[in-house]
């Protein structure tokens, strides 16, 4: 029986529901957030999963100069806040540097540790000491066996709000492929681990000044990570990814969200439990 972490209105691990972690890649328009938040929060609701909303105030790990990178830390910070004053979710967003933490802690509930990042000792330690929930993203160069290192950054600080993220394993050049034994394996350590399964299907850097992605593979990805045994999803949905301002080849259409949701409480249904015993 591994830790049960609580944030807002939602626990995750052991016996709870699966989460689902999820919004558009990078903050754009209000607007845009709101209506994603909205159909979210009714999708998850009617098919009993938890809800955590996710959106970057700024994506700092642009692979050209010339990339949108948000609307910035206090003004995206702002718009968070309003979603999740509206919505009553929790809010998860990355953290890039000590300085982000503070006014970061003071909105978000779980700081995101992003993948390129998790060995950074200085910064897991500082968002570790703020006590709130933090999940930290492993890294695609890092086999799962040694996350249990930065996990413990964070638990000798007297936080045991983790949560691990799998978001795949570098596979060549501009490529990426998943091993689910790795979701196993991390399970081990006691805290609970979430598939993304969005990320996952990237090829980074592959559109040239862009990164590219595969989203034909999110859904079936999704689907046997559940079978697998995980704690939740975290995917990036965008009504038109195709015209999304980042990351938009591997997010995953909010219109094809509810079939989805449909076949991931299918599998949950037979093996949430069972799944749960490594």
């Amino acid at each position: 029986m591994g830790h049960t972490v609580r944030t807002g209105n939602v626990a995750i691990g052991n016996e709870n529901s699966h989460v689902i972690i999820a919004g558009p890649c990078v903050i754009e328009e209000e607007s845009l957030l709101t209506d994603i938040a909205a159909t979210l929060k009714d999708l998850t609701a009617q098919f009993g999963f938890s809800l955590v909303f996710k959106s970057s105030y700024d994506k700092a790990n642009r692979t050209s100069l010339r990339s949108y990178r948000g609307p910035g830390l206090l003004s995206g910070l702002k718009i968070l806040e309003r979603i999740r004053s509206r919505f009553n979710i929790p809010i998860l967003s990355d953290v890039h540097s000590i300085e982000e933490i503070r006014p970061a802690s003071e909105v978000l509930d779980i700081l995101q540790i992003p993948a390129f990042l998790c060995r950074q000792t200085d910064l897991i330690v500082a968002a570790a000491q703020t006590g709130k929930t933090i999940n930290i993203k492993k890294g695609q160069f890092l086999a799962p066996w040694d996350i249990k290192f930065a996990v413990e950054k964070i638990t000798d600080q007297g936080n045991n709000n983790v949560i691990i993220t799998e978001r795949g394993t570098m596979f060549g050049y501009n490529n990426l492929v998943v091993d689910f034994r790795s979701l196993m394996i991390m399970r081990a350590f006691g805290y609970p681990v979430i598939f993304d399964a969005t990320h996952s299907v990237q090829l980074p850097g592959g559109g040239q000044s862009i990164s590219s992605g595969q989203r034909e593979f999110i859904a079936p990805l999704a689907r046997a990570a559940i079978a697998t045994g995980c704690d939740g999803i975290f995917m990036e949905v965008h009504p038109n990814p195709d015209h999304a301002s980042s990351d938009g080849p591997n997010m995953l259409p909010l219109g094809e969200l509810k079939s989805l949701l449909t076949h991931l409480k299918a599998i949950a249904s037979v093996t949430h439990g069972s799944s749960n015993e490594y």
